[in-house]
């Protein structure tokens, strides 16, 4: 693909594999199924694998179910865990007739020194004490293997923790001399007052080789694909009140669209390029969310580059995998958990092997009946998170030789930051379009 005819820089090129199946939804249809049932579907297949880790973990140490407990005896059991917590919001105080005495806060985290953590079974639940099992890190819908003992007062003392750890990971291509660039953008909200069209103009110029001299452009040409993380438009909402929508409700709504399709059209002329949804996209709300309609973008979908995708989203280039998410998890695990940064949280979901624990309790999720799609069977080689407050990013290392390079990418319309991954090392660095353009 050429970036510049005069002279003749030719874009690099990689080969691209969708591995969105697990995350598309065809036939299923809602007829009132219980969310019990991904909950059972994630017990017997992190079970399983938690049995097949614990011989090597503790081998002298029997397994145990909650109901077969016995008083000073050390077992092992593997459940799925429970987090009582004081400030998790309940729908019912909003119909509380006591709501107008009692204000009610909505904090930013949850978390409460009163909350405790409960494992349970298919047999029962039991009430987890000790300071080995933090109710500061876990969250409902966890599932782990415990070393303790039941105590004189019913209660499961702690003494050890078994996670799944990393994944197993396919194995990167070896270090090839050749630079291949990805570039990670989330949060446009193009419609709203915070985006500037001149910022994200200034974006698509420097990844389609529109600006700078022939050395930029060169540079620009190993741009092999582009991932849009989520929240691209922001629509106005307001009260329909059942009424028909006026033309000029209809022109709002849809101008952020618009706008947005002829940016997207401009990279995928070049570029191939990846859009998720997000929760402030026009898509369903519940995870996994489905690729946005094309017809959305009559521009960007005659290109064969342009592709819309799930979120979650796994891809591969050139076999190294990507899986990332429009940020929905990771701010969920914020409000019900504690963490140094996002990057932690971000840790943590692939030390568990599950994409999004918190969901279905406090994350909205689709109630799937035989299969958890959110478990991470194979450890991806770049995890990403978008729309997060500020960029981070951080290589994560696995007992058994895993690699992983952790992003969090910005909020673009409020910082004018994408990130940028060369796939020849998975280093990484920032594009900054904001100081100049805001002043």
């Amino acid at each position: 693909m050429e970036v510049d005819a005069e002279h003749n820089v030719q874009r690099k090129q990689s080969n691209y594999r969708c591995l969105d199946e697990v995350f598309e939804r065809h036939n299923e249809t809602y007829r009132g199924q219980q969310y019990s049932q991904i909950y059972f579907a994630r017990l017997h297949t992190m079970r399983n694998l938690l049995y097949s880790l614990v011989p090597n973990w503790k081998s002298q140490l029997p397994v145990c179910t909650v109901l077969g407990l016995e008083e000073g005896k050390e077992c092992i059991i593997v459940g799925t865990l429970y987090k009582h917590m004081k400030l998790k919001p309940c729908i019912l105080d909003e119909y509380s007739k006591e709501r107008s005495a009692v204000p009610l806060v909505k904090p930013h985290n949850f978390m409460h020194p009163d909350d405790h953590l409960v494992l349970e079974d298919e047999s029962g639940r039991v009430k987890l004490g000790g300071k080995k099992l933090s109710p500061s890190v876990y969250v409902t819908g966890n599932i782990v293997a415990l070393h303790g003992k039941e105590t004189g007062a019913g209660d499961f003392l702690v003494l050890d923790v078994l996670e799944a750890g990393l994944p197993p990971q396919i194995e990167r291509p070896i270090e090839s001399r050749e630079d291949k660039y990805v570039v990670f953008v989330s949060g446009l909200s193009v419609g709203s007052k915070a985006s500037n069209p001149l910022q994200f103009q200034l974006l698509v110029d420097h990844i389609t080789g529109h600006l700078g001299d022939e050395k930029e452009q060169g540079i620009a040409a190993e741009i092999v694909h582009v991932v849009i993380a989520g929240n691209s438009v922001e629509i106005p909402r307001g009260p329909l009140n059942g009424q028909n929508m006026a033309s000029k409700d209809q022109s709002r709504l849809s101008e952020p669209l618009k706008e947005l399709d002829i940016f997207l059209s401009q990279i995928a002329a070049g570029v191939s390029l990846g859009i998720m949804p997000g929760a402030n996209d026009p898509a369903n709300f519940a995870l996994p969310q489905q690729p946005l309609h094309r017809c959305l973008f009559a521009g960007s979908a005659v290109y064969n580059t342009f592709r819309s995708c799930t979120n979650p989203h796994c891809f591969e280039l050139d076999n190294i995998r990507f899986l990332g998410t429009s940020g929905q998890n990771i701010d969920d695990l914020d409000k019900y958990s504690e963490a140094n940064d996002r990057l932690e949280f971000m840790e943590r979901t692939l030390k568990w092997r599950h994409l999004a624990p918190t969901a279905p309790n406090t994350l909205g999720c689709y109630p799937f009946t035989d299969k958890d799609p959110f478990l991470i069977e194979s450890c991806p080689h770049v995890y990403f998170v978008g729309n997060q407050d500020k960029y981070g990013t951080r290589l994560l290392n696995g007992s058994e030789g895993q690699l992983v390079r952790l992003i969090s990418i910005p909020k673009f319309a409020e910082t004018g930051v994408a990130v940028v991954l060369n796939m020849r090392n998975l280093e990484c660095h920032t594009l900054s379009f904001g100081t100049e353009i805001d002043s």
